[in-house]
């Protein structure tokens, strides 16, 4: 049994925290049309808890099958917000409406990773994180979206939590893991029982 996973996403942060837990693993990027998919989840009422499962199961699938016998994992995140889905902003007027909209009260973050081996679904989790936005001013908010554009351009909800983006909160309840993209603690565990990592 191979003693490494591969991450089927570029994202840096998540091989960062693999890295940093010792887990070995290799890259290798999944190519999904992830708008696609979330148009058709969307149109077909799916919950955002299913969107974000369902988006990282695409993305452990389309590369398992490229690598057999491999341990493959895909992740996905997505913000819910009062029922709607928020998803990176592509510019930084959307990134303002976005914050502007959500100071003040209450949003979640879903983490979801899934394991595939051999175009078969081994193990998945969806983490949660409930957070509440503070009150910020509009001209904190506009200069926060100016110093901070090329970062939060690649995140959801136009905010990261392990940079200034703690700022604008008053409440976070959840795992700090699920906040970067990748429920650390259950995955551990996961790949510990597999006898993918020494426990």
């Amino acid at each position: 049994m191979s003693t490494h996973i591969l991450l089927a996403s570029g994202s840096e942060i998540r091989a960062q925290l693999l890295r940093q837990a010792g887990v070995a693993f290799r890259v290798e990027v999944a190519r999904v049309d992830e708008g696609a998919i979330k148009d058709a989840l969307l149109a077909e009422g799916a919950a955002p808890r299913d969107i974000a499962d369902t988006l990282a199961e695409a993305k452990a699938r389309k590369v398992s099958g490229k690598h057999p016998g491999e341990m493959v994992l895909g992740c996905d995140q997505v913000l819910d917000f009062e029922g709607t889905l928020l998803s990176k902003p592509e510019t930084k007027d959307q990134a303002l409406q976005q914050l502007k909209a959500m100071r003040g009260k209450r949003h979640m973050l879903l983490s979801a990773a899934v394991i595939y081996r051999d175009g078969e679904p081994l193990w998945r989790h969806v983490g949660q994180v409930r957070l509440v936005m503070r009150m910020a001013s509009d001209a904190y908010l506009e200069s926060y979206v100016d110093r901070n554009w090329e970062s939060i351009r690649h995140a959801v909800g136009a905010y990261k939590l392990e940079e200034e983006g703690v700022r604008l909160f008053t409440i976070i309840d959840g795992s700090y893991f699920n906040v970067l993209g990748l429920p650390m603690l259950e995955l551990i565990n996961y790949l510990g029982l597999q006898g993918i990592i020494e426990q």
